[in-house]
């Protein structure tokens, strides 16, 4: 499968704004705080948090379908060369939106196949919230994310990118939650980040 996203578009400064670097930490902490022996990650964007991780001493194998991101293995999330179990953890970040929703099953199965323990994914979310930030003296600070109901959902139109988002009409919360379960995931959280609320994670449990 060809990439949806051209390369350049990972380097560049409108890119990598704060509310992105932010949404790195949460990628970086979910992977670290499992201490996996190995990790997979899929999709390997501007290679931020991979390098990161290398450094770190993990031993990480980034996977991407565009050759020129310079991923350790060229493939697809739909046919990912390595044999069942073989990662302790599987990151796949903002990457399966870019593909037509009738590959989404199928791009999960192969990730269930090849994760041994745990998947940290995470998804566009474009549903509304209000963000609430008190600071409360001598008791600490209250942050919530509060949904903001809409009458009608709406249409997703293809940009160039992306071809479907959480919120959208035809692709609520539930629908992907059961989809996730449906693979034989067991969905151990799932959070929008306050600084980020567009990205949605999803910590992932492959039961035995």
């Amino acid at each position: 499968m060809k990439p949806q996203v051209e390369s350049n578009h990972y380097f560049n400064e409108s890119y990598d704004s704060k509310a992105r670097f932010i949404s790195y930490w949460h990628q970086i902490y979910e992977i670290v705080r499992l201490r996996p022996k190995n990790v997979l990650e899929i999709g390997i964007g501007n290679g931020f948090v991979s390098k990161y991780l290398k450094e770190r001493k993990l031993n990480i194998l980034t996977l991407d379908v565009d050759e020129k991101l310079n991923p350790d293995i060229v493939a697809s999330v739909l046919d990912v060369p390595f044999s069942d179990n073989s990662f302790e953890v599987v990151a796949c970040y903002e990457i399966l939106e870019h593909l037509q929703y009738e590959n989404f099953y199928k791009a999960l199965s192969e990730i269930f196949r090849v994760s041994k323990s745990y998947v940290i994914l995470s998804l566009p979310d474009a549903s509304r919230v209000y963000r609430v930030y008190v600071q409360i003296p001598k008791i600490g600070i209250f942050k919530r994310l509060i949904p903001i109901p809409r009458l009608k959902n709406p249409i997703h139109k293809f940009d160039g990118e992306h071809y479907w988002e959480i919120g959208k009409d035809g692709y609520p919360l539930s629908k992907i939650t059961k989809d996730i379960e449906r693979v034989g995931f067991d969905i151990k959280k799932t959070y929008r980040i306050f600084e980020n609320p567009y990205h949605r994670f999803f910590i992932l449990k492959k039961e035995k």
